[in-house]
């Protein structure tokens, strides 16, 4: 049967193919862009972006008109004004682009489907949508925007609502908006919010949560900044500690010597005041709006510390929100779209009863580090408001900042979204993002991932960022995607064993005595130390040949999206390894190579904020420090040896000679082997996370020789990706057993912000340290791993 269904799809894909091919081509430079007056406003806006975009690859704008003229036409319009491709009517977000009668007409089934089909044309065409935010040149090589044809119908995107949230803007967004783009204004506003809405829905989403700092401006404060979010048909939501779109952390919003303490069990009359003005002043939009309320900021909420009573309080702040939304909205409020973000302390109490309207969308965090740390259960995926996820690639807190580069591995991103995905998360998807730059490879692929997750696979994902740079930066008869792929694989797995901001190895926010820098746990003597810096350098010197072929209107993009974070990364990690070397052995010139370290840091900082004639200046003003980071600052020089910077040894890692080289294993369902996460970037999948019944068990043969002939038990160093368990009857256990021998079970519990917790987070591992005894009989030695909480990834086996 399915190779019946196979041959028909095949048979499908030909037919459609020969249609395309004998379509007449339409010349969009000499065709006038035709939409409907009475049509919604962004179907209006979205005529002049087509003429720009058309104009920028053919150097000739189109004619945009309001009526049907003679010759071509691109006709615009929702379905219910265009009269065509009716089975889009009452759909979301979908698209219909077909070629009929010498025109290109483009159908959406509503505004921002339209918007999604005319954008779809613009990328034909060569228009990439980081064309302003990270300035890759249009295309002008590209012939299709003189001889386009095409059709084609979109399905609706996976997840609902999919956008980013700006955050800890301190030392970037806000700096060069204060300084370099908007310095009228000395603020991000409305003119940094349209090139960020436009940017958006170039990328397929739909929404935003701006920039909420103190340091910033709040977003109402500059009434303009929502109208250029509506011109772009971007929907306004607020990140978990914004309540029903108020910014309780910018003092223009609430400040406690005029509004008193912002506490619900003592205050609820100012605080509902407050709710009840912004919604009567942001009605008119459509907008998402988080219910409950934390402390300010990102504080604990105040009032009683029992979870219990907290959650009583909380389904009382429920009640008046939704009074508010039906008071101004003039619906009812289960037809309004809201978010409750069960964050840090409100998870708890959310398990401790907490009550949340069935509508509303429970988005569930990651711990700030990529983890998810819950996705729905049986009964949750049942709610009417489905889920959502809140996921980072930025972050400041502890145990350690995260601000500076991405270094986000694509396949743990992928598994921990699969995760949440397949238990429902399908309504609404945040990303922080920082400041955007130089989160530009991230950003694209999460978004693009919640467009259509269905297009990204375990055996794709860790492939999509090559594939995307090489299809901008490669140039006819080099293949770069290659180079690429083995440039990112290295970055990305030399950043899963340690972070270039957390290569201090300090803990913020902690004790004296652990909050201090420290030398690393490479090793000089072993020589990982020297293997790290080697390949840095091996992918530095990649990129730069790579930089070196590209067209030069291409550099700067390409610097921005990869090569300044590339580089950074190894100076940043030859700045602490020099030192290490300088107090393991007190000779100067290592201290040297340290300065000469931070000296290209300077740079590189330099070279990004004047290219372009300084169109970035301030972007990255200075290597992120956050509020009480050190691995920023200067390390400290001795001239003789000392152990005054030793790494403590509860964070040195035991790691026997041998090892199991895991992309040998042979593995079959319910086991897989991934490719692209754990630190030898190959690790085994013991089932998939949410397949809670599957069982079983996989054997590794220990390799023939490595093992004294009459040893008697084998040591076993098991190195795991330290995931939260999926639910909270569920834990992260595996068994281990050797020849067939008693099995030994292994469980990662860790409570977060606990010392564990923060150990293997920085890390990326946790690991088990086990002896079994061998069967003596026996030639050759096998080590069983069994299933008992499905979804653990083994990273590496070392033994003796």
């Amino acid at each position: 049967m399915k190779r019946i269904i196979l041959s028909i799809c095949m048979m499908l894909a030909a037919v459609m193919a020969a249609a395309q091919s004998n379509l007449s081509t339409v010349n969009l430079a000499e065709a006038t862009i035709v939409y409907n007056e009475a049509d919604a406003p962004l179907v209006k806006q979205m005529a002049q972006v087509l003429a720009d975009d058309i104009e920028h690859i053919s150097g000739t704008r189109p004619q945009v008109s309001t009526r049907k003229v003679s010759g071509a036409q691109i006709i615009l319009g929702t379905v219910n004004k265009a009269g065509r491709h009716r089975e889009l009517k009452g759909t979301w977000e979908r698209y219909a682009i077909d070629t009929s009668d010498g025109n290109i007409y483009i159908t959406g089934s509503d505004a921002r489907g339209l918007a999604y089909g005319v954008f779809h044309v613009s990328e034909a065409i060569g228009v990439n949508p980081w064309y302003w935010f990270a300035d890759v040149p249009v295309d002008k090589s590209n012939k299709r925007v003189f001889e386009y044809a095409e059709n084609c119908v979109s399905q609706s995107p996976s997840v609902k609502y999919r956008g980013i949230f700006i955050n800890d803007e301190d030392w970037g967004l806000k700096t060069w908006a204060e300084h370099t783009y908007e310095k009228e204004l000395g603020d991000i506003g409305p003119k940094t919010y349209d090139r960020v809405c436009e940017l958006i829905l170039r990328l397929k989403g739909n929404m935003l949560a701006p920039a909420m700092h103190s340091c910033t401006g709040a977003f109402y404060s500059h009434p303009e900044s929502q109208v250029v979010a509506d011109k772009w048909g971007i929907m306004i939501t607020t990140s978990h500690c914004e309540p029903l779109l108020f910014n309780n952390a910018a003092l223009s919003e609430w400040d406690k010597s005029r509004d008193g303490e912002w506490n619900y069990e003592t205050n609820s009359a100012t605080i509902l005041k407050k709710l009840d003005d912004r919604i009567h002043e942001t009605a008119q939009y459509d907008n998402i709006y988080t219910m409950g309320m934390r402390g300010l900021h990102d504080e604990a909420m105040h009032g009683s510390s029992d979870p219990a009573e907290r959650a009583r309080t909380l389904e009382k702040v429920f009640g008046e929100q939704r009074k508010i939304l039906e008071k101004y909205k003039k619906k009812p409020s289960n037809k309004l779209q809201q978010i409750f973000v069960p964050y840090k302390e409100t998870l708890d109490i959310y398990d401790a009863g907490l009550r949340v309207p069935d509508d509303i969308t429970l988005v569930w965090p990651d711990d700030n580090y990529g983890y998810m740390k819950r996705v729905s259960n049986t009964e949750e995926q049942k709610r009417s408001g489905h889920s959502g996820v809140y996921y980072h690639l930025s972050y400041c807190g502890v145990p350690h900042d995260n601000l500076w580069i991405s270094t986000t591995a694509p396949m743990l991103m992928y598994e921990e979204l699969l995760k949440a995905y397949t238990a429902g998360a399908d309504r609404y998807w945040l990303l922080n993002v920082g400041d955007i730059k130089p989160m530009e490879i991230e950003m694209t692929m999460f978004m693009e991932m919640a467009y259509d997750f269905n297009a990204f696979s375990y055996d794709n994902v860790n492939n999509w960022q090559a594939k995307w740079l090489a299809g901008i930066f490669g140039v006819k008869g080099d293949d770069l995607e290659p180079v690429f792929q083995n440039i990112l694989d290295h970055y990305y797995r030399l950043a899963w064993d340690r972070k270039p901001e957390f290569m201090g190895y300090e803990m913020e926010w902690d004790s004296r005595e652990y909050s201090r820098l420290y030398d690393t746990d490479f090793s000089f003597e072993t020589g990982s130390a020297q293997k790290r810096l080697v390949e840095y350098q091996d992918i530095c010197f990649d990129y730069d040949v790579i930089e070196g072929s590209v067209d030069t209107e291409k550099v700067p993009a390409l610097f921005q999206m990869l090569g300044y974070s590339l580089h950074s990364a190894y100076q940043m990690n030859r700045k602490f390894l020099y030192a290490q070397a300088n107090h393991e052995t007190g000779n100067v010139l290592y201290a040297y190579q340290t300065n000469h370290a931070i000296n290209e840091l300077d740079n590189l900082l330099n070279r990004y904020n004047t290219q372009l004639d300084g169109k970035w200046n301030q972007m990255i003003s200075e290597i992120t420090p956050g509020y009480t980071a050190l691995y920023q600052n200067l390390p400290e020089y001795v001239e003789e040896p000392t152990t005054r910077f030793r790494l403590p040894d509860n964070q040195r890692h035991l790691e026997y000679l041998n090892k199991i080289d895991l992309s040998t294993v042979k593995a079959s369902e319910p086991f897989r082997i991934l490719e692209g996460i754990g630190t030898d970037w190959q690790a085994l999948q013991m089932g998939q996370p949410l397949d809670l019944d599957v069982k079983g068990s996989i054997d590794i043969t220990v390799p023939a020789g490595t093992l004294h002939q009459k040893a008697d038990s084998i040591q076993l160093c098991i190195s795991v990706v330290p995931m939260w368990p999926v639910a909270t009857d569920r834990s992260n256990r595996f068994a281990v057993s050797v020849d067939n021998g008693p099995a030994q079970v292994c469980e990662n519990i860790f409570q977060e912000w606990g010392r564990e917790w923060k150990i293997q987070v920085l890390e990326n591992r946790k690991e088990f340290v086990l002896t079994l005894p061998l069967d003596q009989t026996r030639r050759n030695h096998t080590i069983t791993l069994s299933i008992i909480d499905p979804g653990q990834i083994i990273q590496k086996i070392t033994y003796q």
